[in-house]
């Protein structure tokens, strides 16, 4: 018996619905269908039509909406194909309930009956009153979304009566653009496969695909390896010739521990990127603060300026209106008097005024003598913090900094981004180093060498940045100081011709740069 290659990997499915005449951005090509207003209590006939890709596809629905069920639905569906032969990923079919708003009901799995085109029968209950039904394949029956492989499709409903049903002329959808269906690495499903596994171990091989392709491998290992544990024993039971029942529930529990991998993984990579975009909000609203404290100063100092300026152009005025006024009039004695305490305030004023500007001008050259007091620690004792530096790779002075270049070694792997058991304590050890030193603002850079696609590169050395990030951090270093990103193959330090060369552009630079 052949068995399925593992996926390497899978990602979310995605939907969007709308009203005719919302702009779309997927890149699929629309589809319409008819939204059916299902009366209280009277059974309503529904015919399906195949798509273009399927189009000798058939099926009915007779529909009855009761006040306490919602509407229940019994659905009888002919011709359909074997699930593998529209692609990679898809073992299953799926009865969705689609609601002008945008509301998507899984209704449940079209299981397959034989090997060959099938007929099915299905009976669910959706709570919706108004909806289209169309069905879809699948990579397996807990999908939460539509994929864009669409079968089948509901028509204008009628009744034996005669009774007119409400429906709303157009729902406008597109199918799921996920990655998953795209990727040439999403393994198709081969014939004697289809033919002799059981449809739910199927699904779970591609449950757990979509798990590891949505980062459960890091994000949700112990959802994941439980999931794997579920199909590995499930797999075990079907060639071990046990009953179907005992291998179908044991394939449904993986499918959905494999689910419940994939949205854990997907919350907690969410969850990451809002902590990593606030530490950087963070970062540019201190430096904003920074920016807006040296424009109040400025401004200050522009005020005390002008306000000196106007100061001695008042006091001239005042001068020329007093010799002025002793020369007119010299009897006026009192006048002389008023005219003397007036500058002799004023004087007190710009005394008043030079003591606090010497207080001022003292407590800046004891925050200048401090700060050329730390410059000189750092200076002293830079010596020494290059030589510690040199056991965890090459150590070099440029003009941004210490330059500390990590080899690529330090990895699991040219294409890897976990560090290795061995270099781990290395840079704990570097860690708690730098955290020695709070004056340095820690700059990570991650270079790799120009084989591969430019976008996987570049998330290769984020990755690889974000990883050394996280490490340092935990070793004791305090995030606000380290600065970590990925520039991919775009800086190489020689061509990329040879292995040696290549290896050389698989380098982690650290910039240590004075913080002061």
């Amino acid at each position: 018996m052949h068995k399925l290659p593992a996926l390497t990997g899978a990602v979310a499915l995605f939907l969007v619905f709308a009203f005719a005449g919302v702009a779309m951005s997927q890149v699929d090509v629309a589809r319409r269908t008819t939204a059916i207003t299902y009366p209280l209590d009277d059974q309503v006939f529904v015919q399906f039509r195949g798509t273009t890709r399927f189009p000798r596809m058939k099926g009915e629905a007779k529909v009855r909406r009761t006040g306490r069920n919602g509407s229940v639905i019994e659905l009888l569906v002919s011709k359909m194909p074997r699930p593998f032969e529209l692609g990679a990923g898809y073992a299953t079919y799926v009865l969705w309930a689609i609601s002008p708003d945008g509301q998507v009901d899984n209704l449940g799995e079209i299981k397959r009956r034989g090997f060959f085109e099938f007929d099915s029968k299905m009976n669910v209950t959706t709570p919706l009153q108004t909806f289209a039904l169309i069905i879809t394949a699948e990579p397996h029956f807990l999908v939460r979304r539509p994929s864009s492989a669409i079968m089948l499709e509901n028509l204008s409903p009628y009744t034996t009566t005669g009774k007119v049903i409400a429906t709303t002329p157009a729902v406008q959808y597109f199918g799921n653009s996920s990655d998953f269906f795209k990727d040439a690495r999403t393994p198709e499903i081969a014939e004697v496969d289809y033919s002799k596994t059981p449809s739910t171990i199927l699904q779970a091989r591609q449950a757990v695909a979509l798990a590891r392709y949505a980062g459960a491998d890091r994000d949700a290992a112990e959802e994941l390896k439980e999931a794997e544990t579920l199909l590995q024993n499930a797999d075990e039971s079907w060639k071990a010739g046990r009953d179907e029942e005992t291998v179908d529930i044991t394939a449904r529990r993986a499918i959905s521990t494999a689910v419940k991998a994939e949205t854990t993984a997907s919350v907690r990579k969410e969850a990451r990127e809002k902590r990593n975009e606030k530490t950087r909000a963070d970062a540019d609203l201190r430096q904003a603060e920074d920016k807006f404290a040296d424009a109040q100063a400025e401004i200050a100092e522009l005020k005390a300026r002008l306000s000196d300026e106007t100061r001695s152009r008042e006091l001239s005025e005042r001068d020329v209106a007093n010799y002025v006024t002793q020369i007119r009039d010299l009897r006026e004695e009192n006048g002389k008097l008023r005219e003397e305490i007036g500058r002799t305030r004023t004087e007190a004023d710009n005394a008043r005024a030079r003591v606090a500007s010497l207080e001022n001008e003292k407590q800046a050259g004891e925050q200048q003598r401090q700060r050329d007091s730390r410059i000189a620690a750092m200076a002293a004792n830079e010596p020494a913090f290059l030589q510690s530096l040199r056991r965890f790779g090459s150590v070099s002075k440029n003009e941004r900094g210490i330059l500390l270049t990590i080899p690529d070694n330090y990895f699991t792997g040219q294409r890897a981004a976990e560090i290795t058991a061995v270099s781990d304590p290395k840079v704990v050890a570097l860690g708690q180093l730098l955290a020695q030193y709070p004056d340095y603002r820690v700059v990570i850079e991650s270079h790799v060498d120009d084989r591969g696609a430019p976008e996987e590169l570049q998330s290769l050395s984020d990755q690889r940045a974000q990883a050394l990030r996280s490490r340092l951090a935990s070793a004791g270093v305090e995030d606000a100081r380290i600065d970590a990103k990925g520039l991919g193959g775009t800086l190489p330090v020689a061509p990329n011709t040879t292995v040696a060369n290549r290896a050389k552009n698989r380098r982690i630079n650290i910039i240590l740069a004075p913080a002061i």
